[in-house]
């Protein structure tokens, strides 16, 4: 087919959940199973030719997501709204397409994107729960303290050189990132840590978390811990939080596509008793 006579294009937005267990992360990579390669060769099989898939970030291994957001280019006529069925009666359980839209040829699911939102959730509770095990942190070890942990973010708000909380082996030229929110609060015997900003530096999540437990606990003073980023001291971070407890939790459009029902909030939130219930009897 000449190039006059090429098919034209569609693109087309995807709003994508998925539970990271038992994926090496979001990118594409031989020999190991990705949700990026998962979902593309469902795009291919449909669209009979290959597709690539473009995200808004990339997730790294064992790394939840509940509104991932990614693009790709259709040469087909099947309308936008339609492919969040289609591609769900053809993709694995642990993937899951929120909802689908047609967007400009010129929107981009990264570069597009103003803001990443991740949470980070810790459970607490000395008994241990098969049921939260896969989404979250359990750490006992010692009380941590919420109020302690949200002193330490404070300072984070804002445009920073965050080279101490930045991994090797990333492809990213700088680190700086533009940090827009944190928040850290107690739900029951969780803890949940909420960090939004411009970009993600390769790794940066876990790193925070894994030193902000050391303050939560009283290892580590508040104003220590600003330090450590503003000396760029990454040979004093030591600790880097498991990946299960981690989620990108949404993504932020200046005009998103996709209604907030959609991408909001949408990781759900365990509720356990705080209090063993008095005996019922059934008898």
């Amino acid at each position: 087919m000449s190039e006059c006579e090429a098919k034209p294009t569609q693109r087309i937005a995807l709003v994508i959940q998925y539970l990271g267990t038992k994926f090496y992360g979001w990118q594409r990579q031989p020999h190991h199973r990705t949700v990026q390669a998962d979902i593309e060769q469902v795009l291919s099989t449909v669209e009979g030719k290959p597709v690539t898939l473009h995200a808004a970030g990339r997730t790294d291994t064992g790394v939840h997501s509940a509104a991932q957001v990614a693009h790709f280019n259709s040469s087909t006529p099947i309308p936008g709204e339609r492919w969040m069925a289609m591609l769900n009666s053809r993709l694995p359980e642990d993937i899951l397409i929120r909802a689908s839209a047609p967007v400009p040829a010129n929107w981009h699911a990264r570069f597009s994107a103003i803001w990443r939102r991740y949470r980070y959730s810790i459970y607490t509770d000395a008994c241990p729960n098969l049921f939260v095990r896969p989404f979250s942190w359990h750490y006992y070890h010692a009380p941590l303290d919420e109020h302690r942990i949200q002193e330490a973010l404070n300072p984070l708000r804002g445009k920073h050189h965050l080279a101490a909380f930045h991994r090797a082996n990333s492809g990213r030229k700088h680190s700086w990132v533009t940090v827009q929110d944190t928040h850290c609060y107690r739900n029951g015997s969780f803890i949940h840590i909420e960090i939004q900003a411009d970009g993600f530096l390769y790794g940066m999540v876990r790193l925070l978390v894994g030193m902000l437990v050391e303050v939560g606990r009283g290892n580590l003073d508040p104003h220590e811990f600003t330090q450590l980023w503003v000396n760029q001291q990454r040979e004093r971070i030591k600790y880097s939080a498991p990946a299960k407890g981690l989620c990108l939790l949404r993504v932020g459009y200046p005009n998103s596509p996709f209604p907030p029902k959609t991408w909001f909030d949408t990781q759900p939130k365990f509720i356990l008793p705080t209090e063993t219930p008095p005996q019922v009897c059934l008898g």
